[in-house]
């Protein structure tokens, strides 16, 4: 995933200082500022997404080795991939003590859909009858067409068209529910989330660590085997380390790149070594001079092609990283290692000139490459190897432009007004290509970065969807990620081999996606 005063009594939620005194028993894992208040349709990134994940419960949720199971949900039922049933099982509350009830999920859904609403996840809403009424610029609907209230506990959903995919991704926060209190007042319910999850909120104070508690109500499969969480906000991952060994941090799950080569020595059993569904990428908006139309797809393949993937991954990561292959990750049900255009992701510095030669031929290159990143995330050290790689290479001057936190970088990506190269990656939210693909590349995504427009792109992952297999769906996105890599709509840079450790006050395991195992996480 790319993606905040309190109303604290008000709310009947109890206070908890960021000292230890009303969560002694906390779990203390890493964590960054949130970019938006916790909505589960308005988180798209990893710090607030790692917490919205804890404090609610969708109809399916998946565990840590990417399984799915039925959660809210009593049964989800179709005949045609098109038209569902869904019942939720009864006696299910949120954390104010009001039901979970079908209407809880109809109208959070609604809500996330409504273009006046904005939320930047709606586009997950997109494949339901009636989305594209409600996210017209002016919608004259307030609701979709394709979900009915059928009963307290049943609901039905009909979509544009039959989707292999959409079942399997109604664990993924779009699609939790609300509870009628956020509708009073939106922006104050996302300060003071009330969820139906593992985890129940206590209190953010900003830029210092969020508490979350067991949820004595929560009725799911992944109950809470600790005492509770509190996501401690760093400023560097090299401070977030240091307390770790200092045993002032439970769980890391991002190794900084100077402890890359010792870590195992320094935690012993208490490291970790997973690959996982995350990825690295440079994204360039169009927007940013010299990107545009055919220069700009030049441009991207001659960077591409400038990048030592294989040395960086090997110099900085210690094999924790390696080079891209696609636009989604290794890790995922039908990857392809070698699709056509894929040597454009391979070091080539002679095809490279030539190539950045032709886009000179179009427009003269002029002024200094950046690529933007984000100082609280450890990403300095290969953003400058990748620049020195372009630099030497191309023989332009290249450079890295540091960002304090991921919320600032993060507000002038999706805002559209960065002006220059940006790191970013993508987190699975499910196990699923698709999931990677429509999130980040379909024309119509808010969590399209980088206003990738194509809308042959568009057919193939709609195509995808409607496929009567998975081994079709699987040759059809291959043909869309072909598209892809010949507009080189971003510069695929590593896949994950996740590293991180745990404290010795506690047992901990990753999850397919790179994140901690929350829920399972234990005292030792």
């Amino acid at each position: 995933m790319a993606a905040t005063a309190f109303l604290a009594v008000g709310l009947g939620l109890s206070a908890c200082s960021t000292e230890s005194d009303d969560c002694p028993d906390c779990v203390t894992t890493f964590a960054g500022e949130p970019q938006h208040p916790l909505l589960p349709s308005n988180t798209n990134e990893n710090m607030g997404g790692r917490v919205v994940d804890r404090l609610w419960a969708g109809l399916r949720y998946y565990d840590a080795d990417g399984g799915v199971h039925d959660e809210v949900a009593e049964s989800i039922t179709t005949t045609d991939q098109k038209n569902f049933t869904v019942t939720i099982k009864p006696d299910w509350k949120f954390t104010d003590g009001s039901a979970v009830t079908a209407k809880s999920f109809v109208d959070a859904w609604n809500y996330g859909a409504l273009s006046t609403n904005a939320q930047v996840q709606s586009y997950a809403f997109g494949q339901i009858a009636g989305f594209d009424e409600v996210s017209a610029e002016n919608p004259t609907v307030q609701t979709m067409s394709g979900l009915k209230v059928t009963g307290d506990r049943t609901f039905t959903i009909e979509l544009k068209e039959p989707s292999i995919d959409f079942a399997l991704g109604l664990g993924y926060a779009p699609f939790y529910p609300l509870p009628e209190a956020a509708f009073k007042d939106m922006k104050a319910f996302g300060e003071n989330p009330i969820g139906n999850g593992p985890y129940k909120f206590v209190k953010w104070d900003h830029n210092t660590a969020i508490d979350l508690v067991p949820n004595p109500d929560y009725k799911g499969g992944r109950p809470a085997k600790n005492k509770g969480l509190r996501f401690k906000m760093y400023q560097s991952l090299e401070t977030a380390y240091a307390d770790l060994l200092a045993g002032n941090l439970d769980t890391l799950d991002t190794i900084p790149d100077n402890a890359l080569s010792t870590y195992k020595q320094d935690l012993g059993d208490r490291a970790i070594t997973k690959a996982t569904a995350q990825n690295a990428h440079i994204g360039i908006q169009p927007t940013t001079a010299h990107f545009a139309g055919a220069e700009g797809v030049l441009r991207r393949k001659a960077i591409s092609m400038s990048i030592n993937r294989e040395q960086i991954a090997q110099n900085i990561f210690h094999g924790t990283r390696v080079p891209a292959r696609d636009f989604t990750s290794r890790t995922l049900p039908g990857f392809v290692d070698n699709l056509p255009g894929t040597e454009a992701l391979t070091y080539n510095p002679e095809e490279a000139k030539r190539v950045w030669a032709q886009a000179d031929a179009i427009a003269p290159w002029s002024g200094t490459f950046e690529i933007a990143y984000n100082a609280d995330g450890g990403h300095q050290a290969w953003i400058e190897a990748v620049a020195h790689s372009i630099e030497n290479t191309l023989g332009i001057t290249a450079t890295g432009s540091s960002y304090p936190t991921f919320k600032q970088i993060r507000d002038e990506i999706s805002g559209k007004t960065i002006g220059k190269a940006f790191r970013y990656g993508w987190q699975g939210d499910y196990p699923s290509m698709l999931q990677f693909l429509t999130a980040q590349y379909i024309s119509t995504s808010e969590t399209n970065d980088i206003g990738y427009n194509n809308p042959e792109f568009d057919r193939l992952i709609a195509a995808a969807q409607g496929a009567p297999t998975l081994e079709e769906s699987y040759k059809i996105i291959a043909q869309a990620q072909t598209l892809l890599l010949a507009d080189m709509a971003d510069v695929p840079v590593f896949d994950y081999i996740a590293a991180a450790g745990f404290s010795a006050k506690v047992r901990a395991g990753l999850a397919w996606n790179g994140l901690f195992d929350y829920e399972n996480i234990a005292p030792a």
